[in-house]
């Protein structure tokens, strides 16, 4: 990452360090939200978020991280619940034991619960940011994560294991559950920084490139990753009887698909950039369909 980014990311994770507080329980709650919180990661979609508000209005950048913190923690109990042996069965999250092999599964499963609710909690009470503001971030982030959204696109997913779909049934499983995350960074930015509206629906178009890249790359990575440099195994897609960009297109295809997001993101950008300074948002570009985990 160039050097603005890894200023934001350095911001980003040191405000992330004291996004939990003990509560007066003596549990081990909290303890297991910081492990599946703090285990690293790209921290891609704060990044997106944060360097999106960056470029609309540098000023304005730190009204961006308690959203981008929520949007982490989202996403974190998302893989805590999806790692679980009712789903996707997972030992390994980025190289660590997952979430309920170290706590067990309850405790597990009420981690993801509390960084779920915590999400809201820092929106709404996030100070940086005028109440209706706010209230835009938290209905966009309800619907970009519940059943409209992410939570949808998971069931969907599941209900498609060990069957025959399609590929108009694969977009629609990724673009809610992969790809509704990754549009709620940039279209909460745009709110963040009251982006006019023309400049906003470009950057939206752009989020969704970006979605489809992360997820064909991701397809891509479980036939060629290395499960090192991933933290996971490889082939849990074949394992689990997954329709993916690669078993319904076949590799090759799926490449030239990836690589034709690629050219229409970059076109986006390459539109924006007569008013805005693009470089960071090309270099996440290059980040989302360059990585090798």
């Amino acid at each position: 990452m160039n050097q603005s980014l890894n200023h934001i990311l350095e911001q980003f994770n040191k405000k992330i360090q004291y996004a939990i507080n003990n509560s007066s329980l003596n549990t081990q709650l909290e303890e297991s939200m910081r492990y599946s919180l703090e285990a690293g990661g790209k921290r891609i979609r704060p990044l997106l978020l944060l360097s999106t508000v960056n470029m609309l209005s540098p000023n304005d950048i730190e009204k961006g991280f308690e959203t981008a913190l929520a949007l982490e923690m989202i996403h974190t109990y998302s893989l805590i619940h999806d790692d679980l042996p009712a789903m996707d069965d997972d030992d390994l999250r980025r190289g660590k034991p997952t979430n309920h092999i170290v706590y067990g599964e309850w405790l597990a499963i009420l981690s993801g619960d509390a960084l779920l609710t915590k999400a809201f909690e820092l929106i709404a009470n996030d100070q940086a940011n005028h109440a209706e503001i706010r209230i835009k971030l938290v209905q966009l982030l309800s619907k970009a994560s519940g059943h409209l959204g992410m939570v949808g696109g998971q069931t969907l997913d599941m209900q498609s294991e060990n069957k025959s779909i399609d590929l108009t049934t694969l977009e629609r499983i990724h673009a809610h559950k992969t790809g509704a995350l990754i549009r709620f960074a940039v279209e909460a930015a745009t709110i963040i920084a009251q982006a006019p509206s023309q400049i906003a629906q470009k950057l939206i178009a752009f989020s969704e490139h970006l979605g489809v890249i992360f997820q064909i790359k991701d397809d891509l990575l479980d036939v060629y990753g290395n499960a090192s440099d991933l933290g996971k195994p490889v082939g849990s897609d074949i394992t689990n009887h997954k329709g993916t960009y690669v078993s319904l297109l076949g590799q090759e295809s799926a490449e030239k698909e990836l690589t034709n997001h690629v050219q229409k993101a970059n076109d986006l950008l390459d539109e924006l950039s007569h008013s805005y300074d693009t470089n960071d948002l090309k270099t996440l570009l290059k980040l989302f369909y360059q990585r090798n985990n």
